[in-house]
């Protein structure tokens, strides 16, 4: 059986594509549809790259954001630790001043021990008997005089005791007791703003002495 090219002595190139047409492809057609496989190969290359990088850069993007909103958050907390310390110092500064402004006005106006009297058996119940206002030895002269109309009124007498600072007093009677002691008070004012600083009353204030 006779095969292609044995009549003229030439061989006929095996497995070469053929156009449309039927015929093989010239040179110039063959490299062309190379040149077209080679170009979406690189376009399919190209775009699978494309792909990757827009992955790759929408995972760093999300890890930036991620590691971005931590540091802001730590940097948040770390304000606010920041402004309440700051706050906190600010008003034990201004505690520690209103306790020395305190100081100043016993020490200028020992007299006002009287006003506290008055307030501290006013709060008494009015159906308590037996009441006495303890105070400061050297306070007693001046409850005496300031809040005598006070004393009459409640039929309560002042009794001096030294375990009372200077400046305060406690009220008693059979109903109740009334604390109106410079270190309670102050402690109470302490405790609403959160300061806890002591009175501490100093051992060495100079209070002026009652004038006979």
């Amino acid at each position: 059986r006779c095969k292609p090219g044995d009549l003229d002595g030439t061989e006929q190139p095996r497995g070469r594509p053929r156009t449309r047409e039927g015929r093989a492809p010239t040179q110039e057609e063959f490299r062309a549809r190379i040149d077209e496989a080679r170009q979406e190969g690189y376009q399919l290359g190209y775009q699978d790259g494309m792909s990757a990088l827009e992955s790759l850069r929408q995972s760093f993007v999300s890890q930036a954001s991620s590691e971005i909103g931590t540091l802001v958050a730590a940097f948040d907390r770390q304000f606010e630790e920041l402004e309440a310390s700051m706050a906190q110092a600010v008003a034990r500064s201004a505690v520690l001043l209103a306790r020395q402004v305190l100081r100043m006005e016993l020490v200028s106006r020992p007299e006002a021990v009287a006003t506290l009297a008055e307030q501290a058996v006013t709060a008494v119940q009015t159906s308590a008997r037996h009441v006495v206002v303890h105070v400061h030895p050297e306070d007693l002269p001046f409850v005496a005089a300031g809040a005598a109309e006070i004393l009459q009124a409640r039929g309560a007498r002042v009794q001096p005791d030294p375990t009372i600072s200077r400046g305060g007093c406690t009220v008693r009677s059979d109903a109740d007791t009334v604390d109106a002691t410079l270190e309670t008070r102050w402690a109470k004012a302490c405790a609403a703003m959160g300061i806890p600083v002591a009175w501490e009353n100093p051992a060495t204030i100079d209070v002026p002495q009652a004038q006979p």
